[in-house]
């Protein structure tokens, strides 16, 4: 699933000002930690303007993995449409700690995704992050349930006003596909219809409830 941006942004000026800093506040999630994840984030302007709300479901990983794919994608939009400062609010207090060099990063998960972030922070002129409570971060928040809601087949509770595809944050895993051929049983998908769903401890759960018969073959297509 590609990541997604709210709001229909061809009517707004993206170009930089060349002064002030962007604000930005990310948020990242996993539902069974490791389970389906997702990541929302929302940047602002310095004048106060909304540029940008992203949000992406990334398959299954654990709620740090998640926390950094938000501010990985939150980094990249920022130097891709020309900004050179920005402040990050984070409610993960490891990664905030981590980037700042307070905390060291042991785990193999975590350390390719904190030299992502440190190398796309070396392209700012300035940058700062800093930790705020959940409460303070619930747009983030919002966004991030959003993408797990739409990856996990739940509906949504608000339909955004506009969606414009957006790239997803580097190296983000994706969701696989299972192809049914068996004759399932009452309640389940017909046979041979394409399903969606992911792959963990090596076992196939499938999204939106849909159910298989024991014994039936699935065919996996990484997406």
């Amino acid at each position: 699933m590609s990541g997604t941006l709210f709001g229909d942004s061809s009517s707004r000026s993206a170009a930089p000002s060349g002064e002030g800093w962007l604000a930005a506040h990310c948020d990242g999630g996993s539902r069974g930690n490791p389970g389906p994840a997702g990541y929302g984030a929302v940047i602002v302007a310095p004048n106060g303007e909304k540029l940008a709300e992203l949000s992406d479901f990334l398959g299954v990983c654990s709620n740090n993995v998640a926390e950094y794919r938000g501010l990985l994608a939150t980094l990249a939009w920022v130097q891709q449409h020309g900004y050179r400062r920005l402040r990050v609010v984070s409610d993960s207090l490891l990664m905030v700690n981590q980037i700042n060099g307070r905390y060291k990063v042991n785990s193999p998960d975590l350390r390719p995704l904190w030299e992502q972030a440190r190398q796309l922070i070396r392209g700012f002129e300035g940058f700062e992050i800093s930790h705020a409570l959940r409460h303070k971060n619930k747009d983030a928040d919002r966004l991030a349930n959003e993408a797990m809601d739409r990856g996990t087949g739940k509906p949504a509770a608000g339909k955004p006003s506009a969606a414009i595809p957006y790239p997803k944050a580097p190296g983000a895993p994706k969701p696989a596909q299972a192809s049914a051929s068996s004759t399932p049983r009452a309640g389940s998908p017909s046979g041979g219809q394409m399903l969606r769903g992911f792959v963990r401890d090596g076992s196939v759960h499938l999204l939106g409830g849909a159910s298989l018969p024991d014994g039936v073959f699935v065919k996996i297509i990484p997406e």
